[in-house]
């Protein structure tokens, strides 16, 4: 029996379908992300599967147990699954202390541990008022974990924070799910938040699961241009032009579209396996450059650590053969 199990979830909004016969499971301690474009259907499935929101159609069981939707209840929720969303909706003129003692079901003991690891020890005195918006959410993170819940649900919860705050939450959260053994489901529209963190990546579109599986496998072996355009850049290369990649270890001429990612390309000084290109434009990102690069009858992006060549140069370029991928 799964932990929770989302099966056949439907919803309609002023005559629109929303989700449509939406299906799948949530093991014990397991780590999954829901990516997928704005209107989606994204947040409206993780309200509906924690009690926060109202299927038209479908069921939603946790621990064996229906979860009843949010028509159904005097208070919206299940007790076992505890939603955060992207806004604080923490009360104003209240110290931090007061708010986390609402509810509050844990001992002395493990309340100074989980305030240690949303990394707010040092924010209890304050009001709520002279908190930054990151120090919010993660003090709201806090007041749903006081609870003793066993699901979390996070609706985009970096999407309000700057990077400093975003990467301390992104700690705090992988954290919560292994050093406080809580299941959490996870939205997010940034790939880097989703492939380093989760154990299973489902992709929406439309209101329908158009792709589900392992952070690896959806980013290297999406099954359509929209999926692997939500988890970052890639080279397509059209079937009238593939054969030009053949000289290529690990490439064939099949019919289909050739799928890769820029890092798959390596430029190279040898000269056997390798296709000779110009290089069009170079940027710059901190960690890695990408160089565009013009082939004989196409271009294509090439992500590398490390760039010795200028705009202009002629270069090499070799494959990964694991990374090839068909379309």
């Amino acid at each position: 029996m799964s932990f929770l199990s989302v099966s056949n979830i439907s919803k309609q909004q002023l005559g629109a379908p929303v989700l449509k016969n939406v299906s799948f499971t949530v093991d014990k301690f397991q780590k999954v992300a829901i990516a997928g474009e704005t209107g989606s259907g994204k947040s409206t499935l993780l309200k509906i599967a924690g009690g926060y929101g109202q299927a038209d159609e479908g069921l939603v069981t946790f621990e064996g147990k229906r979860v009843k939707g949010v028509l159904e209840v005097l208070l919206p929720g299940h007790p076992g699954i505890a939603y955060l969303s992207q806004h604080f909706e923490l009360r104003n003129n209240y110290r931090v202390e007061e708010i986390l003692s609402y509810n509050n079901k844990l001992t002395e003991a493990s309340s100074i541990e989980l305030f240690e690891v949303c990394r707010i020890t040092h924010l209890l005195k304050r009001k709520t008022d002279q908190l930054s918006g990151g120090e919010k959410q993660r003090i709201a993170l806090a007041r749903l974990l006081v609870t003793s819940p066993q699901v979390l649900l996070l609706d985009e919860p970096y999407s309000n924070l700057d990077l400093i705050h975003k990467n301390i939450l992104k700690d705090v959260i992988r954290d919560v799910s292994e050093k406080l053994a809580i299941t959490c489901v996870l939205i997010s529209h940034d790939p880097q938040d989703i492939l380093s963190w989760a154990d299973e990546v489902l992709i929406m579109r439309n209101g329908e699961i158009v792709q589900q599986g392992s952070p690896e496998q959806v980013y290297r072996q999406p099954v359509s241009e929209y999926a692997a355009s939500l988890l970052g850049p890639f080279n397509l290369i059209s079937p009238d032009k593939v054969k030009s990649f053949t000289a290529l270890p690990g490439i064939k001429d099949n019919g289909s579209s050739l799928f890769l990612r820029p890092e798959s390309f390596l430029i190279t000084a040898g000269d056997n396996d390798t296709l000779k290109g110009k290089v069009e434009n170079i940027t710059f990102y901190g960690s890695f450059y990408e160089v565009t690069v013009k082939l004989q009858q196409v271009t294509v992006t090439v992500r590398t650590a490390n760039c010795q060549a200028k705009k202009g140069d002629t270069i090499r370029i070799a494959v990964n053969p694991d990374h090839v991928w068909y379309l």
